[in-house]
């Protein structure tokens, strides 16, 4: 499972490691990979913080972080000037759900709505990590020249996820260091092209940068697919929801939507966040779904429209309602584990695969 990426960065096996926790992000560094952190919904002040924890547990170690950063989006950190602009009928809707379902008021402002995704937030966002000494920027929307320039001048490594072609074009002019081509089977905010389709023309677009492949990757053999598809390495997120040490992140149903989810128990819906995201089928999803429902509002209008009822329905744990983000591979999970075996179970079968190839090999030859 080397590959040049594993000489470059000083890790010992090609996988990246996604995660919104920075104990997960912790220990795929400590056993051998690199870990990425999800930062984008993190103020300044939080991503610096947390940089910190992460620095002082995997020592010299390399690490990421990821970070989200839309074309569109409104100038300041104001949701009341949004508020003014959500439709009465889309309220109503929300409204709906929440009497339906007996959800209580949250006691505050939910994950999407703890802050407004403007430019004013995200400003902050570069600033702090730009002046932190993460290894790696992972930009998962938008790609910025602006952003790449400045991160590599500070001697960051710079990627992308890109999830089609034009995204890849526009991500290699802006200079980035690696690509992550993410299919549609991947959670969370996710594309159209299905990643067996998607990462080999990448790869030929790509040149001499590096390609990591992501979707769907949640076993050693996806990992000697994703190299024999002309990849480098991997980026996976999914598998890492179903550790122990993200077991404090999830709500109980959160863990319960997680846990009994198979390959065809995700949805891609716009009711999370106005765009396409990957997540655990649930009553919010059917909701959204139904002939009556409004169309999802863009971003982040939306956020402000259903942040804080997705807050309460966390909070007050609202069985039909839960979901999570997750990818197609979470059928492969239904144990928790440790960071640590996860990673040593997709190496030692990833090695695996890579002899039954070799034996291939020798048998055509």
């Amino acid at each position: 499972m080397k590959t040049e990426l594993c000489e470059r960065f000083g890790i010992d096996v090609p996988i990246f490691g996604f995660s919104h926790a920075v104990e997960v992000v912790s220990a795929v560094t400590n056993a051998g990979g690199y870990g990425v952190y999800g930062a984008t919904r993190r103020l300044a002040g939080e991503i610096t913080d947390e940089v910190n924890a992460i620095r002082a547990a995997v020592g010299d170690r390399p690490f990421g972080l990821d970070l989200v950063i839309p074309n569109k989006v409104p100038e300041k950190n104001d949701r009341d000037e949004l508020e003014r602009m959500v439709p009465d009928a889309h309220r109503s809707f929300v409204e709906g759900i929440e009497a339906k379902y007996s959800v209580p008021k949250p006691s505050e402002p939910g994950m999407r709505t703890r802050f407004i995704r403007s430019e004013e937030i995200q400003d902050e966002q570069i600033a702090a990590v730009a002046a932190s000494d993460v290894n790696m920027v992972a930009l998962g929307i938008g790609c910025p020249p602006e952003v790449i320039e400045i991160m590599k001048a500070q001697g960051k490594t710079t990627v992308a996820l890109v999830g089609q072609e034009r995204h890849a074009a526009r991500a290699l002019e802006a200079g980035v260091d690696l690509l992550v081509a993410q299919g549609y089977d991947a959670g969370g905010h996710t594309g159209q092209v299905g990643t067996f389709s998607l990462v080999p023309r990448i790869v030929d677009m790509a040149g001499n940068v590096p390609v990591l492949a992501a979707g769907g990757v949640a076993t050693g053999r996806h990992i000697a697919a994703a190299l024999a598809l002309g990849a480098q390495g991997v980026w996976i997120g999914t598998a890492f929801l179903m550790t122990e040490e993200y077991k404090s992140h999830l709500s109980p149903g959160e863990l319960a939507a997680l846990i009994n989810a198979q390959t065809t128990d995700t949805v891609i819906s716009r009711a999370e966040s106005g765009k396409p995201f990957r997540q655990t089928r649930s009553a919010w999803s059917e909701e959204w779904a139904t002939p009556d429902a409004p169309q999802p509002l863009s971003h982040p209008l939306h956020d402000v429209l259903v942040g804080d009822i997705l807050g309460a329905i966390i909070e007050h744990d609202i069985r039909p309602l839960q979901h999570y983000g997750a990818g197609q591979g979470i059928g492969w999970f239904d144990t928790l584990r440790p960071v640590k075996e996860v990673m040593d179970g997709l190496v030692r079968d990833g090695d695996a695969a890579l002899a039954r190839f070799g034996q291939l090999k020798g048998v055509a030859a």
